[in-house]
């Protein structure tokens, strides 16, 4: 364990960052996972509207430095690829 105070309370802070980016990361995840619900429920309409939702969540966790910008740009995509191709087939 930190000795010194100055050590203690950076020790202190960090576990408060982690648990506050763990929590963040979560929600992401559950934004994308409600897309690739709807897309496997063949729901073009629910999937687009989960898409609306989860990609400014995933723009905001770049702002944040939770998530690299290629990361979220490739999740974008891909999520975009999947309702798309939803959408052409229904």
């Amino acid at each position: 364990m930190a000795n010194s105070p100055q050590a203690r309370k950076r020790a202190k802070q960090s576990e408060k960052r982690r648990s506050q980016n763990a929590s963040q990361r979560s929600m992401v995840r559950t934004y994308i996972k409600r897309v690739h619900g709807a897309v496997e429920t063949n729901d073009a309409e629910a999937a687009g509207a989960a898409l609306a939702q989860a990609v400014p969540i995933i723009d905001k966790m770049v702002s944040k430095g939770i998530m690299h910008k290629n990361q979220a740009a490739r999740q974008k995509s891909r999520l975009n690829k999947r309702v798309k191709a939803l959408s052409a087939a229904g």
